[in-house]
């Protein structure tokens, strides 16, 4: 007599038809995630520098990283007597920002300089000019330096010249990038190619909208 009241169970092969469905549809949905984007500088998410920063800008305004929330930061150490790293990277950041057209205006630049001591703010200001009027200047003071360039774990010294004022800074040369949410997630080294760098930072606003 049948069990009206009850369904027979499934027979073997559609148990395994079944199976089969469940593992094409997780692969299907699997192949949905996000995939992780790749960069040619190096990726250090995650490392958590620049969370307290809080230094004025060459037009006299203090500036935190929140102020850049939306665009791509790129930060650079330097200082305005430098004879040639400096302006070598900031000359390749000026065309990071053309190469990457429309979307340049997402690009913010800030140069810390490691010289408060000869780096007034109008100076800073008209080094600034040189390169691209977008850009920005922090100073921090010179009590506050060995804090801000600890927090990058960047490293600077004073190399003593022939007289007290003519002196110069050695210090690293990298770039570090920062996504539009504030966050840490590239380093480029001295050197790196403009259009490498751009590509960089347009991957990674491509990777933030999608």
């Amino acid at each position: 007599m049948n069990d009206i009241g009850h369904a027979s169970p499934p027979s073997r092969r559609k148990l395994l038809a079944l199976s089969g469905a469940w593992l094409v549809a997780g692969g299907l949905l699997g192949g949905c995630s996000p995939k992780a984007p790749t960069f040619q500088s190096t990726d250090i998410t995650g490392a958590a520098f620049a969370q307290d920063l809080k230094l004025t800008d060459h037009t006299g305004q203090v500036r935190t990283m929140a102020d850049f929330r939306g665009k791509a930061v790129v930060v650079f150490f330097g200082f305005t007597q430098c004879p040639d790293v400096c302006p070598t990277s900031m000359t390749t950041l000026a065309e990071v920002k053309r190469l990457m057209a429309d979307q340049g205006q997402k690009l913010q630049v800030l140069f810390i300089t490691v010289d408060p001591e000869r780096d007034t703010l109008p100076l800073l200001k008209e080094y600034m000019t040189n390169f691209d009027p977008t850009f920005l200047a922090l100073r921090p003071e010179p009590a506050e330096l060995k804090a801000v360039a600890d927090s990058f774990k960047i490293y600077y010294r004073k190399a003593e010249g022939s007289t007290p004022a003519s002196y110069t800074m050695d210090h690293s040369a990298g770039k570090y990038v920062f996504d539009p949410e504030g966050r840490v997630r590239l380093f480029s080294s001295y050197g790196t190619e403009p259009g490498v760098i751009a590509q960089d930072i347009l991957t990674l606003l491509n990777s933030m909208e999608g």
